[in-house]
């Protein structure tokens, strides 16, 4: 598939992404954009040691900083024995230990205050075109922080959960609220995860499921009906990100056409050329 960025109106385009939770467990979601060198990335991790390796291996137009991002209230953050499980909140032990490899890997071993950050407080953020979330149930308390800069935002990619993993966290149905009242609508699910109730194993294999979703990952973009508000800028941008990150062709040739008749139909003509 042709790359969006050949045509000449996104010759110069660079997409900006926060990214909250950005540990590295492997390549991140908006990795096409860092491939061909159009993504500007703010990342933030709240494990100062996880944080560190994120900046010593950061790109050209990359920043990691070591905020607990969230609504801008004192809070406790549990550190657990495997780090991409820590959360702001404390983890629902007696529901994690019913399935395969959860309660193992979700232990506190250190708890500690901390202050969280605004994304609307962060110095030097600016507007945000793709927002990723990966924060272990937390992902309400960092969109209730950031109601300006929500404003700016194209795409939003969250991690989502079904069940409390952790206790009194927001589920999807909070998150999927919340992001429709701000003009977002749900795209769809990049991925669903769940794992086996002990003592069955599925396959030998203890990170699958039987059939039981607990947590994944969902993506919301501006709403279709609502593209007339976005200006031309946002509509490029909202056009690469869903062309290049999820190849949603069809999502992004309606962007297009919002934006202008003659881009729209080239696009369409590189489409049907491959």
């Amino acid at each position: 598939m042709f790359s969006i960025f050949n045509l000449p109106e996104f010759s110069d385009l660079t997409i900006r992404v926060a990214d909250v939770g950005a540990m590295a467990v492997g390549r991140e979601i908006y990795y096409p954009l860092v491939r061909l060198g159009r993504a500007h990335v703010t990342g933030f991790e709240p494990i100062i040691t996880e944080c560190e390796k994120l900046n010593s291996a950061a790109l050209t137009n990359h920043r990691y900083l070591p905020y607990a991002v969230g609504d801008g209230t004192r809070r406790t953050f549990h550190l657990c024995n495997y780090s991409m499980t820590s959360s702001l909140y404390e983890p629902n032990t007696e529901l994690l230990n019913l399935y395969q490899n959860l309660g193992e890997v979700v232990q506190v071993v250190e708890r500690k205050e901390v202050e969280t950050v605004r994304l609307d407080d962060v110095a030097g953020l600016g507007e945000v075109d793709l927002l990723k979330l990966d924060v272990q149930g937390a992902e309400l308390d960092v969109l209730r922080g950031a109601a300006r800069t929500l404003e700016d935002i194209l795409v939003i990619h969250t991690e989502v959960e079904f069940l409390p993993l952790y206790k009194n966290q927001p589920l999807f149905a909070d998150v999927d609220r919340e992001l429709r009242g701000r003009g977002f609508m749900f795209h769809r699910f990049q991925s669903l995860m769940g794992r086996t109730v002990k003592p069955l194993v599925c396959n030998n294999d203890p990170n699958a499921s039987m059939g039981q979703i607990l947590w994944g990952d969902a993506v919301y973009t501006r709403d279709l009906l609502r593209l007339r508000e976005l200006s031309p800028p946002k509509l490029l941008r909202l056009a690469a990100i869903l062309h290049e990150v999820y190849g949603a062709y069809d999502l992004a040739a309606k962007s297009l056409q919002a934006y202008s008749s003659t881009l729209y139909s080239q696009y369409l003509s590189a489409l049907c050329s491959g």
